[in-house]
């Protein structure tokens, strides 16, 4: 009963996709139609899955004709049931154009009386290769349009196969008789009386099949041009995907272009001609390469250029090593570009400011300049400079002399895709590859592209093709043995997911067996939870509120701010917040410069570094200074800034001594108001310093005697320690090598050697020493 209510159910699915079929074209939600076919058996339901598949295949036919998924679906659903007949007409509307080509390989030699006796036997040896071939493709197209035949109920269709078959069989009637003409003119000549009645015939049955090509050229339309060679550049600029303000740039530069050639048909003339030489810049992966392409077709097709080639060529191409070379290498990669585009991607690496000494890079740039603007090569070829935004910026204003040769409304720029663009053009790819990819595969893909959009080396229409191919892999190697049609077809959301795990510890659990700071750990997953239940309610359609978790960590040296930094980075990659989950560690150095403007520029450079992460600026408040002409204050006003423009794809945490911190936030209201969470790492007590000792200790097999424990215990209860965790980790390696000393003078043949594990109260007191003799990194102040 349930599943005659389920044959029911698809019947209704299938009428209302057929009746979409008629009136659209093609199905809408053919997804829905693609998830039925995977419900279904192949062998068990193989009618109903036959019918779906020709449906969908007319749904992608009816979207692209030249759509080959289409037709792959069309043979399936024959395979899977023969006498699907709209399956079969539909196919054979589409196998039709491939017949065309069949009469190419009857392209016979000139035949000539007057030939040698050697050229005569060469051509009918050229003609019989030429008969051989025609005649056994003939036979099996012969047999092919026999089934055809068999198979088509449509009366115009079957007419068409008739003309087809009798056409074929006339012309393979006289493509045998030519054989056999031919072999005897063959024979006549190599022989001693030559017969040119032989010769006559082979022409006359030549002429008779050119005649029967001519009609089976007939048979197809003439005023179909190739779909690839009618679409001008500009309607492949006008396909690109997004790009909307660059396709209007193009399309007025058209335009002009177009006018301009338009009044030189009429005689005016244009003094001071347009310059063709273009800036694109935009990150990778945004279509510059594509664009100057495109540019250098609509140069061509316009007449402005006489080719429609580009040259691409880099650094490596035209700086040389040595005096001259530059301008070899330059001159060389000019001329192979005339007449149509030189192309330089990543431009701004030919010269860069503070490039000094035996860098020709300049002479490339001087020379380029001087090929511009001479007599030999000015205006008989296009220069494009292509790179990133701000490298291609800093390039041109200390290159003031190529700059000029540059108007502005010659500098074209490609944003960044929107992540539904860049789905877009995941989709394009995968259908170029004959795959479809689920609903539920966008939106995985979605996340890896935010996953990946960490800052501006992120690859955009680039890195959506790694992530496409890399599921079009995943689907292979996951491949079964008995394969549905569609595990060759769909692209599903498993395919998209990053399988790759970390392999490295549990973050969790690394802040769980940390020593002591249980008030740090407290706040650290209060802060988690929070996070995971903002996106809980983000993701069920609620408001969330804004998450800031740049934090303040205060508290002395060794108290293990870093080591709680670097798992909250990883914490938060886990949790989803952040998309790298690195930690990079900054201090003043990394920051203040020592003269105007590059302070900026070093502090942004530092940030870039931890986008997508955690930078920890370890002693913060020693970015203020009371001295006069210091940056700090500089570096402070950036990080406000850079805070805001990068939102939730940077976290910041500040860590130092107290008071000083507060100090910090006070001198700037922005970034008091930025810092929310304030973390306080307590000195470790006498127990938890023990306990840090121990476990350091065993994590290489060393053990503490409970003599040097109790010695331990007592020993720390007397000093102030400045290092806390940093001192007993200290500490425990200068016992160890104080251990080894002993025993080694104990033993000096290291033959009788016992106890190379334990730690004893004579390393630890010896230890101690050393480190109040001041042999050591790390201090203790004796207490009263």
């Amino acid at each position: 009963m349930e599943k005659q209510r389920q044959r029911k159910v698809i019947t209704e699915r299938i009428a209302l996709w057929k009746n979409e079929l008629r009136q659209f074209g093609y199905i809408e939600k053919e997804n829905e139609v693609l998830s039925l076919l995977g419900s279904l058996d192949e062998e068990e339901d193989h009618e109903i899955v036959s019918e779906i598949l020709t449906l969908a295949a007319l749904s992608r036919i009816g979207k692209s004709k030249q759509d080959s998924l289409g037709l792959v679906w069309l043979n399936k659903a024959i395979k899977l049931n023969s006498d699907n007949q709209k399956a079969a007409e539909y196919l054979a509307q589409f196998e039709w154009s491939n017949k065309e080509s069949i009469f190419n390989i009857l392209s016979f030699p000139t035949l000539r009386e007057t030939d040698n006796k050697q050229a005569k036997m060469k051509t009918a040896e050229d003609i019989l290769e030429v008969c051989r071939n025609f005649i056994e493709l003939a036979e099996e197209e012969m047999d092919e349009l026999h089934k055809k035949k068999l198979k088509t109920k449509d009366a115009q269709w079957l007419r068409s196969y008739e003309k087809m078959t009798e056409i074929l069989k006339l012309s393979l009637e006289d493509t045998v008789l030519l054989t056999k003409a031919t072999e005897e003119y063959f024979q006549s000549i190599a022989g001693v009386f030559y017969n040119s009645s032989y010769y006559s015939e082979m022409k006359l049955i030549i002429d008779r099949i050119e005649g029967w090509k001519e009609e089976w050229q007939q048979l197809f339309p003439t005023d179909i041009d190739n779909e690839e060679d009618s679409v001008s550049p500009l309607e492949e600029v006008q396909e690109m995907i997004g790009l909307e303000e660059v396709k209007e740039r193009v399309n007025l530069l058209y335009r002009f272009l177009k006018y301009q050639k338009e009044r030189k048909a009429l005689g005016y003339q244009l003094k001071d001609e347009l310059s063709l030489h273009m800036i694109l810049t935009g990150n990778p992966g945004t279509g510059k390469t594509s664009l100057a392409r495109l540019l250098a077709k609509i140069y061509h097709e316009l007449g402005v250029l006489p080719r429609k080639e580009v040259v691409e060529a880099d650094r490596s191409q035209l700086v040389g090593a040595y005096v001259g070379q530059t301008e070899e290498n330059v001159k060389a990669i000019v001329e192979k570009a005339l007449g149509g585009v030189l192309f330089i991607d990543e431009a701004y690496s030919l010269k860069r400011e503070g490039q000094t000494g035996n860098d020709y890079g300049q002479v490339a740039i001087d020379t380029l300049v001087s090929f511009m603007t001479s007599s030999e090569y000015g205006g008989k070829f296009a220069l494009i400079l292509a790179g990133y935004p701000e490298e291609m910026r800093q390039f041109l204003d200390i290159n003031p002399g190529l700059r000029s040769r540059f108007p502005n409304s010659n500098h074209i720029h490609l944003p960044d895709y929107s992540n539904t663009e860049l789905i877009l053009i995941g989709e394009k790819l995968a259908i170029d590859n004959d795959y479809i990819m689920t609903e539920d595969a966008k939106k995985e893909l979605e996340k890896r592209i935010e996953k990946e959009r960490v800052d501006d080396t992120f690859g955009n229409a680039r890195s959506v093709r790694n992530i496409v191919l890399d599921a079009i892999f995943i689907k292979g190697t996951s491949s079964k043995k008995e394969n549905h049609i569609l595990d060759f077809t769909l692209l599903e959301k498993k395919d998209f997911e990053n399988i790759i795990q970390d392999k490295g510890n549990n973050p969790k659990k690394q802040l769980a067996n940390l020593i002591g700071l249980e008030s740090v750990k407290n706040e650290v997953n209060m802060l988690l939870a929070f996070v995971k239940m903002q996106q809980i309610r983000r993701e069920k359609g609620l408001p969330d509120v804004p998450i800031q978790l740049h934090s303040v960590f205060t508290g002395n040296p060794g108290t293990g701010k870093t080591t709680v930094a670097k798992i909250y980075a990883e914490l938060l990659k886990e949790y989803g917040f952040l998309k790298r989950g690195h930690l990079i560690i900054a201090s003043r150095a990394d920051f203040v410069a020592g003269y105007v403007g590059q302070t900026a520029i070093k502090t942004k450079k530092k940030i870039k570094e931890a986008l997508g992460g955690v930078l920890f600026i370890d002693e913060a408040y020693s970015l203020l200074s009371s001295s006069q002409g210091d940056f700090g204050k500089e570096v402070v006003d950036t990080l406000v800034d850079e805070m805001t423009k990068h939102n939730e794809n940077l976290v910041i945490i500040l860590a130092g001594y107290p008071d000083e911190m507060r100090v910090l936030l006070q001198s700037n209201p922005g970034l008091k108001s930025r810092f929310k969470k304030f973390f306080h790492f307590s000195d470790y007590s006498i127990d938890e310093l023990l306990e840090i000792i121990i476990k350091y200790a065993s994590n290489y097999q060393y053990e503490l005697t409970q003599e040097a424990l109790e010695y331990l215990k007592e020993a720390l209860s007397e000093i102030q320690i400045n290092g806390n965790g940093r001192f007993a980790t200290n500490l425990t390696d200068e016992a160890i090598q104080s251990q080894a000393l002993r025993l080694i003078s104990e033993d000096k043949d290291c033959k009788h050697l016992k106890h190379v594990s334990y730690l004893e109260k004579l390393d630890f007191e010896t230890a101690l020493t050393r480190i109040r003799e001041g042999n050591h990194n790390a201090s203790i102040n004796e207490g009263n």
